[in-house]
């Protein structure tokens, strides 16, 4: 009996999954979609379409990654592990503004509720134990409500979940009468 070292399968390719091509919307779609949002789901869209930004990477926007007078935005620890920046879009500069003031009102006041500091990435949270209370370090788009965070048990305010600007954009498109399968990662295309 031949074992599996002596069998010759020759050149033969694994079979491949076939590619799906990515939905794309046109002009007309996307005005249509954007105009059914309202809000903060609605700046998080026009965000994540006009700098390109995967939907994890606009949830977890920070307040230090956003420099509306430069135009730009740096996305930290993006896929891969790489960072990179991108553009901050004209239109959408005034209600960046305007979100940030918003939330720097809550902040304010989770402060003086004595809400626990922001999460911080890997172990900055040892390395600088203050960072989680500075204003630079606080999501752009945080969530509505506290949270108990599982690792520490203490009460903070996490970023948006990704599953309530995924509901938002679903529930946009139906609405617009969109016939195509939409989701935050379609206005990337």
């Amino acid at each position: 009996m031949l074992g599996r070292e002596e069998l010759d399968f020759g050149d033969f390719d694994r079979p491949s999954r076939p590619k799906r091509l990515p939905e794309v919307l046109t002009r007309e779609e996307l005005g249509r979609l954007l105009g059914k949002m309202e809000g903060t789901h609605r700046l998080l869209a026009q965000i994540l379409y006009g700098a390109g930004l995967r939907v994890i990477e606009g949830v977890q926007l920070r307040v230090k990654d956003v420099d509306i007078g430069a135009g730009i935005i740096r996305v930290r620890d993006a896929k891969g592990g790489k960072d990179r920046v991108t553009m901050l879009p004209q239109l959408v500069r005034a209600g960046v503004q305007e979100q940030l003031e918003k939330v720097r009102a809550r902040f304010a006041q989770d402060r003086a509720e004595g809400c626990a500091p922001v999460h911080l990435p890997h172990a900055f949270a040892a390395k600088d134990p203050t960072a989680g209370l500075r204003w630079e370090w606080q999501w752009v788009f945080p969530a509505a409500s506290l949270s108990r965070d599982p690792r520490t048990g203490t009460m903070r305010r996490h970023h948006m979940l990704v599953e309530s600007i995924q509901r938002a954009v679903r529930k946009a498109a139906a609405v617009a009468g969109i016939a195509k399968r939409v989701s935050p990662h379609v206005l990337r295309h």
